[in-house]
């Protein structure tokens, strides 16, 4: 069976998804729309980045905008641990081949970053500056009330290669799409480290891209809400797809696009996945109710478009399955 087994002692011990960091080209009107229309709070800025998060986040940022003269994905986030963490990731690397640094970032302390064997710019750290969340301060409460950052899903070239390797650092598959037949190959994949249904997905395609990062919201009705402010503020061709429900993870979802193209999804309603015995759920490439339970099917631009990752080339992906697999 290509679906891993779980890895109960990781090399060092990985939380949860925590930040992104995206490169933008209009630095104010990107603000503009995290801040006004999806209803993030900006944190701190400069000339050169603005640092957001959402209601629920005590952590100071959960998305980063850097100005650059390109979009691009910079990095994806993931807390880890404590420090010594960090040390063992480093080891890790070391002892695997992949280059790695320690750095300076704003807001951060010790920062680790690596780029993984398939391309994807990760970074690691275990403290940062604290801010009280806002939940309780409606009067802040702006576009469909993101709570906190949920995941993160990318278009990855080696699709298995990639999903055991995040296996072997500790992250649990909960749901997977798979080829029928006895040599069937896994075409995307749902694993998680802080026992929802997933931190990050992985799906085949042309790689290394994001396909998106996602924020939970706390009813679906927060995400038909945004879909007027949208329509109201001029950014209705911004909504990509749904709202519609997936048959994985069971999410009401939502799909937009910022000023650069960035994919941002607004979710909510999945499911409690931490125990340990927790059997992955399989889904067939065959079943279309795993992409849409119930809404309008999804646009050529869903399969075919993503954010590449600054410096990286995109591969075209190992195996092409017969039938469309973005989630």
């Amino acid at each position: 069976m290509p679906a891993p087994t779980h890895v109960f002692d990781p090399p060092f011990n990985i939380i949860r998804c925590s930040h992104a960091v995206l490169d933008v080209t209009d630095l104010d009107k990107s603000a503009a729309f995290y801040e006004k229309t999806v209803g993030l709070h900006i944190e701190d800025r400069d000339d050169k980045s603005v640092y957001l998060r959402a209601s629920e986040e005590h952590q100071h940022h959960s998305v980063v905008l850097r100005k650059a003269a390109k979009a691009a994905c910079n990095r994806l986030g993931f807390k880890v641990g404590n420090d010594g963490d960090l040390d063992k990731a480093a080891a890790f690397c070391s002892e695997n081949g992949i280059s790695y640094a320690f750095v300076e970032q704003p807001f951060q302390g010790r920062t680790l970053q690596f780029t993984d064997p398939f391309g994807f710019q990760i970074e690691l750290y275990a403290t940062m500056e604290k801010r009280p969340h806002l939940l309780r301060r409606y009067d802040l409460y702006k576009g469909c009330h993101p709570q906190r950052l949920d995941h993160f899903n990318v278009f990855a070239a080696e699709v298995q290669d990639t999903v055991d390797f995040y296996a072997r650092l500790g992250f649990r598959l909960t749901e997977y799409a798979e080829e029928d037949g006895d040599n069937g190959r896994i075409a995307a994949a749902w694993m998680h480290r802080k026992g929802n249904v997933h931190d990050f997905a992985i799906t085949n395609g042309r790689g290394p891209r994001l396909h998106h990062i996602a924020y939970w919201v706390p009813t679906a009705m927060n995400i038909v809400h945004l879909c007027d402010v949208m329509a109201s503020s001029g950014f209705l061709k911004n909504i990509e797809r749904g709202p519609g429900r997936h048959g994985i993870s069971n999410a009401f979802f939502l799909y937009i696009r910022d000023p650069d193209g960035h994919r941002i999804e607004l979710y909510t309603s999945d499911y409690f996945t931490g125990d340990h015995d927790h059997e992955p759920l399989r889904w067939s490439l065959r079943d279309p109710r795993r992409q849409t339970l119930w809404g309008a099917p999804a646009p050529r631009s869903w399969f075919e478009e993503g954010s590449t990752f600054a410096g990286q080339a995109v591969r075209e992906p190992r195996f092409v399955a017969d039938v469309l697999v973005a989630d």
